[in-house]
């Protein structure tokens, strides 16, 4: 037996909880197939416009190298998203700065309507949820999930391939 398997759970507090994390992550894959689906967008589509409206509140650029980057796609594919998301009206292409070969990517409000009305069901759903749980267990919960987030993260950049 390896070091990590040892420290799996395999019964337990700590297992229930994992099972239920991949079945909330399963869920949260099929809500957002979905919504894609009823509004005739790509899964990619719809990660890309989360990416560019994470990186707009944070005050940053956001550029098709950016969405290549994250997303881990081709130069190709990056154009064809970019052109998806452009013709239906959800990204606009705006030339950054004096270097006109540079493209910086904005939201429409298009994109923010359609975002809203594909997710509105399940903040709704959610918020009732979290309405159930005192401030206390929401700051644990809260500390938990970043965690678990900053945990999934490592785990993906130990285990990718060197470039």
């Amino acid at each position: 037996m390896t070091e990590n398997a040892s420290r799996r759970p395999v019964s337990g507090p700590a297992h229930d909880l994992a099972l239920l994390l991949q079945e909330f992550t399963l869920e949260a894959n099929r809500y957002v197939d979905a919504a894609g689906a009823k509004n005739d967008m790509h899964r990619t589509d719809m990660s890309a416009l989360a990416v560019i409206m994470r990186h707009t509140a944070a005050g940053n650029v956001v550029t098709p190298g950016v969405l290549r980057n994250e997303l881990h796609l081709s130069s190709p594919a990056t154009t064809a998203l970019v052109d998806r998301l452009h013709n239906s009206g959800h990204v606009e292409r705006e030339r950054l700065g004096t270097d006109r070969r540079q493209v910086q990517l904005k939201m429409t409000p298009k994109a923010f309507r359609d975002g809203g009305a594909m997710f509105m069901p399940l903040s709704l759903h959610m918020g009732q949820a979290m309405a159930k749980f005192s401030p206390a267990e929401m700051e644990t919960v809260t500390r938990f999930m970043t965690d678990m987030v900053a945990a999934t993260i490592q785990a993906r950049e130990t285990s990718a391939p060197p470039e």
